[in-house]
């Protein structure tokens, strides 16, 4: 009976796919309200594979190690670890933690990918510190390649710049260390699912 229950269940929810695709439209420009509230509707139902997709990528930067001294989930998990012993608020643990998941996608514009994922689910100041965090790193190092090592001073006067500092002094550019005390990604799939269970905004 539970296979029958299942098998029932599965072909209603596929007849009620096939019915909204042939409810929509194939341009924009011909569609209506209805359709996108249908469309809204379908999207917040399915909302939950956010979370799942994040879960996702932040288990596969365990095959990036680029050199480092620790792969590059270790370092995510490392970083989200220092930011809650600091007793920093849940939405900067996410993103401590999810800071570099652009890497998963590309390494060069790494930050600026994380801060996109992470900014209708975050705050605009803790947007801001992921989208330059690499530019308060290269501090350490942006000299090498010919950079600036001060890029992070053009944001001085930004209301964000001091929890800038922090993120990068305090938790991001030491966590690196193989043997530091680091709470596993279990630890913090909770507030992963939390923070992305519903956008704080969906526009702009």
């Amino acid at each position: 009976m539970h296979n029958l229950h299942m098998h029932e269940k599965t072909t209603t929810d596929e007849k009620t796919t096939t019915s909204s695709l042939n409810n929509t439209f194939s341009a924009m420009d011909s569609s209506n309200k209805d359709q996108w509230m249908a469309i809204g509707h379908e999207t917040s139902k399915n909302q939950p594979r956010v979370a799942q997709s994040i879960l996702t990528m932040l288990n596969s930067l365990k095959d990036i190690v680029d050199g480092f001294s620790v792969d590059q989930l270790t370092h995510s998990l490392q970083t989200a670890t220092r930011a809650e012993e600091d007793k920093a608020e849940p939405q900067m643990i996410v993103a401590a933690l999810c800071h570099d998941i652009g890497k998963a996608i590309s390494v060069a514009n790494h930050a600026q990918i994380a801060a996109e994922i992470l900014r209708p689910y975050v705050d605009e100041d803790v947007y801001n510190v992921i989208r330059t965090h690499q530019e308060f790193q290269g501090r350490h190092y942006f000299e090498y390649f010919g950079g600036n090592p001060d890029a992070r001073e053009g944001y001085r006067d930004e209301a964000w710049f001091s929890t800038g500092e922090t993120f990068a002094d305090k938790w991001d550019q030491n966590s690196f260390d193989p043997t530091y005390p680091t709470q596993p990604l279990s630890h913090f799939e909770p507030l992963i699912r939390q923070t992305f269970a519903k956008p704080k905004r969906s526009f702009g």
